[in-house]
């Protein structure tokens, strides 16, 4: 540092030396200067008037008349073989002078020479200030001691995993006398927003060690050795507390598997790789550091991080069940003044496939709702606008330039979705369908949740598809084959997703058999493809024959989609069992009019 400190002052005053040359070769002549004209010249040296010329290679030549030595005059010059002569003649005292071509000269080094010092010196501090940044972080430790499982809902499973480790990094005696060695690395892995920093944050409070966070992508660079010098410094700075936990996030930045590529495994990123599993070798069964990293891709790891001695426990964090999902919103709703009428259970069952970061959103939306409405509680209506709001997007709140029909196309294409979940899938809930759009560009949606399972059986695997076939199969229903609209396109992904995991992934295909097509050779993928299209028409024509022998039901769902925008499972449990939630005598069906209400006499099967 002192000798980077010295260059700078010596470029500096050497800059400066510079610039002070330039200026005083630029002013140094500060005679008052006056253009003559040659022809004038001539007649002043004719009246012996010119005292002195001093001539050069320039174009103009320099004159002093007698008396006037204060002033310089310029004359062009004539730049003839005889003009020295003529001068002299005529009793003019003649200098000749290179002084003018040399100072040029100089001036034109000088000014090269300060343009390159400067660029140096700019480039030199950048390349400084680079490398600095490069080859140095500050890794700080936080104190986590306020953090506690108390303040984690859910994950039972997991906190079980890890008390071992609280436990040997609080009293490590006790574990040292029976042989054992602390686990000298935990992978969290599991969807985003179920809480793994929490998690690991939770670790360091209840042991109250040090705790030391950071990401991945903070140790890949482009530039070689970077990343493994801030491993080193990492686990230095951890080294210094004796006791601690270090969280690197998104690990799989880091670790992905090593392939034999043109890297030749000497690339950056498996040089910081290599860092890190040689620092986590390294450990003494004596000091208490443990390595927690997280990832939601554990498939795409490094088998050299996953072997015992350096992650040696891998922790599911997934996403919570219903009771998790209720203690998750009594957390969340501690500081929240919430309304009495909030069911706190029911949200829970409304919430499947809420992490529980979603979960937080929701109420901080619904928290959010109720301050701009000025009310004293957050109420049930903040919470099913916050709802739509995280499920979909914010609704759009000018909907004067929606096409009446496209309405209604709308209307009976979640209307499809809804009776057919209530068709094939009865015990998954439908706690809403709307047809209000949203400011992401969603027409509506039909909110669709099963229960709470461990596994998923064929049939319904089959009951999904059928679900997500059920809009498109309602707009070719009702308006025909020719009018079926985009608006299925999200459904169809789904659908297809599903098929190609029953047929490739599961083997539940009669045809292809119990094997996994994934795994075969790509002769073999024709067929699965064969497969899935005669699967997936066969859902569609299955799922076309049962809304058409419903169609009762679906139109009204229709109708009172149409009437009231959003229904709830108990407005659409009415309608299903007959009762007339609206009166729908007077509504305008023009754009089905090939929908008779006279063909609407099913029976719900």
């Amino acid at each position: 540092m002192k000798y980077i400190k010295n260059n700078k002052i010596i470029i500096t005053i050497m800059s400066a030396l510079i610039l002070a040359i330039l200026v005083v070769l630029i002013t140094m002549n500060t005679d008052q200067q006056v253009n003559l004209s040659y022809n004038e010249f001539l007649d002043k040296v004719e009246q012996n008037l010119v005292g002195e010329v001093i001539t050069s290679d320039a174009q103009d030549i320099k004159v002093k008349l007698n008396g006037e030595e204060d002033i310089t005059y310029i004359v062009p010059n004539p730049r003839s073989e005889d003009f020295k002569e003529f001068l002299l003649i005529n009793g003019v005292k003649v200098v000749e002078s290179e002084t003018s071509s040399q100072i040029q000269l100089i001036q034109a080094i000088l000014f090269i020479g300060l343009f390159l010092g400067i660029f140096y010196f700019v480039y030199k501090q950048m390349g400084q200030n680079q490398q600095g940044n490069k080859m140095k972080m500050d890794f700080k430790a936080i104190n986590a001691s306020s953090i506690t499982f108390e303040d984690i809902a859910g994950n039972v499973e997991a906190k079980e995993s890890v008390k071992d480790i609280i436990d040997f990094l609080i009293k490590p005696e006790k574990y040292a006398k029976y042989g054992a060695r602390m686990p000298r690395g935990v992978i969290f892995y599991g969807p985003p927003g179920t809480g793994k920093t929490l998690m690991a944050k939770a670790i360091a409070g209840e042991a109250d060690v040090p705790f030391f966070s950071v990401s991945g992508s903070d140790f890949v660079q482009m530039y070689v050795g970077v990343g493994a010098s801030r491993i080193r410094e990492l686990f230095k700075k951890a080294r210094e507390h004796g006791k601690a936990v270090i969280f690197i996030d998104e690990i799989d930045a880091l670790g992905k598997k090593r392939t034999a590529g043109a890297a030749g495994g000497n690339d950056e990123r498996d040089q910081t790789l290599n860092a890190l599993l040689t620092e986590m070798s390294g450990f003494r069964d004596s000091e208490g550091i443990v390595v927690i990293a997280a990832t939601n891709r554990l498939d795409i790891l490094d088998s050299a991080l996953l072997r015992p001695g350096r992650f040696d426990r891998q922790v599911e964090i997934g996403l919570p069940d219903i009771k998790a999902r209720e203690s998750i919103l009594s957390l969340h709703i501690r500081n929240k003044p919430l309304s009495e009428q909030i069911n706190l259970e029911k949200l829970a069952k409304q919430t499947v496939y809420f992490s529980g970061a979603m979960l937080e959103n929701l109420l901080n939306e619904a928290a959010i709702f109720a301050a701009k409405d000025g009310s004293r509680f957050i109420e049930m209506n903040h919470i099913d606008k916050a709802f739509y709001t995280v499920v979909a997007g914010a609704e759009k709140q000018d909907r004067s330039m929606i096409d009446e029909h496209d309405r209604h196309i709308t209307a009976y294409h979640e209307a499809g979705h809804a009776l057919m979940t209530k068709l094939v899938a009865p015990r998954n809930s439908v706690t809403k369908v709307t047809i209000i759009p949203s400011a992401k560009g969603a027409g509506g949606f039909s909110m669709n949740i099963p229960p709470d399972k461990m596994y998923y059986s064929k049939k319904d695997m089959k009951s999904q598809v059928m679900i997500s076939l059920a809009g498109r199969a309602a707009e070719e229903i009702i308006f025909g084959e020719d009018e079926i609209t985009t608006g299925a396109s999200n459904d169809i992904e789904k659908a297809t997703s599903i098929i190609s995991d029953y047929v490739h992934k599961y083997g539940m295909s009669e045809k292809l058999g119990l094997l996994n097509m994934k795994l075969l050779n790509q002769g073999s993928e024709s067929n699965a493809v064969a497969e899935c299209r005669v699967l997936m028409n066969e859902l569609y024509h299955d799922t076309r024959e049962l809304l058409i022998e419903n169609k009762y039901y679906l139109t009204n769902l229709a109708k009172a989609l149409l009437e009231k925008e959003t229904l709830s499972e108990d407005d659409i449990e009415m309608i299903l069992a007959g009762e007339e939630l609206i009166n729908t005598e007077q509504m305008d069906f023009s754009d089905a009019d090939d929908f008779r209400q006279t063909e609407l006499n099913g029976e719900l099967i």
